[in-house]
């Protein structure tokens, strides 16, 4: 399984900012190894924020995100103790689902 992701929301206002680092190694099927051999696309491909339940973010993602991808985005009606959820898949089917509460 992937490392978890670091996930910080900190709530100003009637709103929150909400920040996501994503361990991943983002491959993009265009690189070769040593041996001359194509290694294979394994990247991000779906990526899913809720906020107390809710989705409020949905991206679809190709092979040109970096490595270890960083996303920010920002929440309408989030407050102190709220729950953010943030979930990818990818490309081989693996998957991650992490949770951080607004501060």
């Amino acid at each position: 399984m992937a490392d978890p992701m670091r996930i910080r929301a900190q709530a100003a206002g009637d709103k929150a900012t909400v920040r996501v680092l994503m361990a991943h190694e983002m491959e993009s099927g265009q690189r070769r190894d040593a041996a001359g051999n194509v290694v294979p696309a394994w990247h991000i491909n779906e990526v899913t924020a809720s906020h107390n339940g809710t989705v409020v973010m949905t991206a679809e993602w190709g092979p040109a995100v970096s490595k270890n991808p960083f996303v920010q985005f920002t929440v309408k009606g989030a407050k102190a103790g709220d729950k953010i959820t943030v979930s990818w898949k990818d490309t081989k089917g693996d998957s991650r689902t992490d949770e951080a509460t607004v501060s």
